[in-house]
């Protein structure tokens, strides 16, 4: 079925090829760093204590074993799309269906929980730069405390607007972003360090193995930019040599960030005092130097590079529904491209507003571990996906192909099935309910309007 994940669109359907090497890895970098480091870690403490650290380790790990399989697949079939068109490429369509509404789920709720994210930290740069805080009723979603959580919203808005202007203007304004984030994040890592005490690793997990395992769970939704990478299948130069690339240096990137990060972290404060924190890193900062100015350069910087966690989440997403649309699985709106801009316009702007309700009106607990949900199964789908495409079709060209192989893929579905056990009953039942909109979906819509009933 290959041939059939729709890389040669239709007129009206096509994607511009435009995004080079270096541009695509800061997409990765972009999408991942920021999801998780500027504010998981007040929730991920608490769960794991200073064993955090072995949390983020086991997160890498599996997203490790699982950027090889991504690999694989994005240089043997680079279309737009990611783990729904490897899903169905190699599974069929009603295993890709439910892939791309886990997708869907993992990029829109990402993108408002980041979108929650940035708003703290935007509130903690106007406190300190100029003494005003946004108004608890229009900074916060109503099981938080608030009303409506308008920043997130104006964030989303923001995004929205640069991604119909176009994929390369995009790429290039995260490019930026993304070198602004690392160094504020190595800066972080310097001060953090210079107060560093080994006092406050003990006890080192106080919760043990269901601690660092319920952390590691939860954590995982920051390596979604795995995913996001291969979205871009179809508008990359010279796809099957970029994409394996692009897809395992973000993921070196991201993890040696991640880990300096947490580590000294939790070495310049007691983990007894992560539950709760707002712009966590920022009151870090402060703590430590008992000076307000490298908690508003970390603020500022969270506020720049944050956006551009949002601005590449929304834009897989967007691409991710294109896919599913030109299959037939959703309504035709989402693969109509501007003829000017060779953008999904409609598709992006139902994106924005579903994603802007979600960061608006709901509290981020439960968008994180949902994140999480999402991400695992559509990994534990990709690293399938590369067995089945092996045995299947074995002769097929490949830019790149898993080491190990069958063992990494098979370790790669073990450790994403033991996150997916971690996380909490709330998450179950929430994606269950998606799940059951998805199936009435399917059985009123997508099976008979789908691509392989029907002619193209």
């Amino acid at each position: 079925m290959v041939d059939e994940t729709g890389a040669e669109a239709p007129d009206g359907g096509a994607l511009a090829r435009r995004i080079g090497p270096a541009q695509l890895m800061s997409f990765g970098i972009g999408a991942t760093i920021g999801t998780g480091i500027f504010f998981v870690l007040s929730s991920a403490v608490p769960e794991a204590g200073p064993a955090v650290v072995v949390s983020f380790v086991l997160a890498a790990v599996t997203a490790g074993f699982t950027a090889l399989c991504y690999a694989e697949l994005a240089s043997t079939i680079p279309v737009a799309g990611s783990s729904y068109s490897y899903a169905y490429a190699t599974l069929g369509e009603v295993v890709a269906y439910v892939v791309g509404w886990c997708l869907v789920l993992e990029y829109a709720v990402s993108s408002a929980a980041v979108a929650v994210g940035w708003s703290e930290y935007l509130d903690e740069l106007l406190d300190d730069t100029i003494g005003v805080r946004i108004p608890d009723a229009l900074s916060a979603a109503p099981g938080a405390g608030g009303v409506v959580n308008l920043p997130a919203i104006v964030l989303v808005t923001l995004c929205a607007l640069l991604l119909i202007r176009g994929a390369s203007e995009s790429a290039r304004a995260n490019a930026v972003m993304v070198v602004i984030k690392v160094l504020v994040l190595l800066f972080f890592s310097a001060i953090a360090f210079s107060a560093f005490t080994s006092d406050n690793y003990a006890p080192f997990a106080p919760l043990g193995v269901a601690g660092i395992s319920a952390a590691a769970s939860s954590i995982f939704f920051s390596f979604i930019g795995l995913d996001a990478v291969s979205t871009a299948g179809e508008e990359v130069r010279n796809p099957r040599r970029t994409l394996p690339v692009a897809i395992i240096g973000a993921l070196l990137v991201v993890t040696t960030v991640y880990l300096l990060v947490a580590f000294s972290a939790v070495g310049a404060q007691p983990a007894a005092e992560f539950e709760g924190q707002e712009a966590g890193l920022a009151v870090i900062l402060e703590d430590v130097t008992g000076s307000r100015w490298p908690a508003i350069v970390l603020a500022a910087g969270a506020v720049v590079s944050i956006f551009s966690v949002t601005l590449v989440t929304m834009y897989g997403q967007t691409r991710i529904l294109f896919a599913m649309s030109r299959d037939g699985m959703i309504p035709s709106l989402f693969s109509r491209v501007d003829p000017r801009t060779l953008t999904p316009v409609r598709g992006t702007v139902a994106v924005a507003l579903f994603v802007g309700v979600l960061a608006g009106f709901v509290p981020l607990d439960f968008l994180i571990d949902l994140t999480s949900m999402g991400t695992l199964v559509a990994f534990t789908v990709v690293s399938i996906g590369v067995v089945v495409l092996r045995r299947t079709q074995p002769d097929l060209p490949r830019g790149f192909r898993v080491p190990g192989y069958p063992v990494v893929p098979v370790l790669s579905v073990a450790f994403c099935l033991y996150l997916v056990y971690g996380l909490p009953g709330t998450t179950w039942a929430l994606f269950g309910i998606w799940l059951a909109i998805a199936a009435v979906v399917y059985v009123t819509y997508a099976r008979t309007h789908s691509t392989l009933r029907t002619p193209r």
